[in-house]
């Protein structure tokens, strides 16, 4: 691994996402990408009790079929990294008791799913490890819960909240050629733009996501037009618009090359508000739908930029402003995905 200027990892060894699996609720599988998910639920129980047993069945469903696809049994990988949005991590931990796979849990809120794979491909290229799984996971419901109000309570929600997906992405890293490769990885740094409206995100973590890009660009001598697609994690209506003027006060401009997940993952008459977010926002986008593209040879480089607001109920009762950060991972298609 190489550190090209003071947050970018360039990985030495060819890394590739040798499989992914994607579990959803019912509103994510009514989108316009619900046929590209491996697991569509038609109710938030997903057949459970309670909604953190829903959540958790998610994470365990979108690891089986990441495992199943990539021939491969939890025995052989070497670190399970994996995150969430409840206290303590406790879907990714509760799901792992089971592994019995070496663990590593990590918060990033919504930026979680490329904080993981940044983390699992570093090992990776590092040699510590040869295989590593990669999970991130969130639900409507049990965010809901923690974060704002239950939903028995029924509290009507501005036009700037945003709907937390239900749904959890898993992905296999390892050295083994594959479709798609890993090759370069930005560690965001904690951006804070005073914002202290739990239900405006979008504003919150534009900052962060500008941020991360800016430095990317930067450190790799890049443009936005090296890319084919600059993906962000959950800005969506709100924050999307004020990441690009933020780029373009700095002579950036990616409208050509910008799309968010969380405006991806649900159509215009979901009610979904300012549209998607959550860990599993990006995860179940990216390990779905934009590594279909990539495998097909349609998009040649991307670069997904996962944003998170780092707030907790406390901070929140106490005024507190939030605290955002965004995590970028940049995935390539091989030439077997042309030849595909």
């Amino acid at each position: 691994m190489g550190l090209f200027g003071k947050q970018t990892w360039i990985f030495h060894n060819r890394l590739y996402v040798n499989g992914s699996g994607t579990a959803v609720g019912p509103k994510e599988a009514e989108g316009p990408l619900g046929d590209k998910f491996d697991v569509r639920h038609d109710d938030l129980y997903c057949g459970e009790e309670n909604w953190e047993l829903a959540e958790r069945r998610l994470m365990v469903q979108a690891i089986d079929y990441c495992l199943k696809k990539a021939n491969t049994d939890a025995k052989e990988v070497d670190f399970f990294i994996a995150g969430d949005l409840l206290n303590q991590n406790v879907t990714s931990n509760y799901v792992a008791r089971h592994l019995n796979i070496p663990t590593l849990c990590m918060f990033g809120a919504c930026s979680t799913s490329m904080a993981t794979i940044a983390i699992s491909s570093l090992l990776v290229d590092s040699g510590f490890a040869r295989k590593v799984l990669a999970a991130t996971s969130s639900h409507f419901a049990t965010a809901e819960r923690q974060f704002r109000d239950p939903l028995q309570f029924g509290k009507q929600k501005p036009n700037t909240a945003t709907t937390t997906v239900t749904g959890a992405g898993a992905v296999l890293i390892g050295k083994e050629y594959g479709d798609i490769a890993i090759t370069s990885a930005t560690i965001g740094r904690v951006v804070d733009f005073g914002i202290k409206n739990a239900f405006d995100m979008g504003s919150a973590m534009a900052p962060a996501a500008a941020d991360t890009i800016k430095r990317h660009l930067y450190d790799l001598k890049r443009s936005p037009s090296d890319y084919d697609l600059i993906v962000t994690g959950d800005l969506s209506k709100i924050g999307s618009p004020i990441l690009k003027q933020l780029l373009k006060e700095e002579n950036i401009l990616i409208d050509d090359q910008h799309d968010d997940c969380g405006l991806m993952i649900f159509h215009d008459d979901q009610q979904v508000f300012a549209g998607g977010s959550g860990c599993g926002c990006s995860a179940v986008v990216t390990y779905s739908h934009i590594f279909d593209l990539l495998k097909r040879g349609e998009l040649k480089r991307v670069l997904v930029v996962a944003t998170g607001a780092l707030l907790s109920p406390i901070m929140m009762q106490q005024n507190e402003s939030i605290p955002t950060i965004a995590h970028g991972v940049v995935f390539e298609r091989t030439s077997r995905s042309v030849k595909s």
